[in-house]
């Protein structure tokens, strides 16, 4: 993967996020849905793994001639190793914590949340350009 493929990963992903503050702020019974749904099937589970090493690896390869190098690095490794370590763990357990963790935040604190995922993407893109 090059460098200018992995500013447009970052970019998408940021945007993503981005999107993602706004279903957290508008629509936070939907978000609160979704994240149930993490690892509950076979499919599901490896997508959204394989899909979150997509921009872990764009982060790494970008980390040099970002504005934060060593921001990116080290979400990039987090976003890595943690991706690894879900594929090794059994999805039961991986549905396991995202109903417990939806279990704990409610609707209202997805919408105090939303903020910070308009911030973390606004960060990733202005990190790279």
């Amino acid at each position: 993967m090059n460098i200018e493929l992995s500013k447009w990963i970052i970019t998408l992903f940021g945007t993503f996020i981005i999107f993602i503050g706004f279903l957290m702020l508008i629509a936070p019974v939907k978000a609160r849905n979704t994240l149930k749904k993490a690892g509950s099937t076979n499919f599901i589970n490896y997508t959204e793994i394989t899909l979150r090493l997509i921009p872990a690896i764009a982060l790494i390869i970008c980390s040099e001639t970002a504005k934060f190098p060593v921001t990116f690095k080290t979400f990039g490794w987090v976003m890595l190793i943690t991706s690894l370590i879900l594929y090794a763990a059994p999805r039961k357990l991986h549905h396991h914590f995202s109903m417990k963790s939806a279990e704990i935040l409610k609707p209202f604190y997805f919408q105090l949340l939303a903020p910070f995922a308009f911030l973390l993407g606004g960060f990733l893109i202005y990190s790279i350009i």
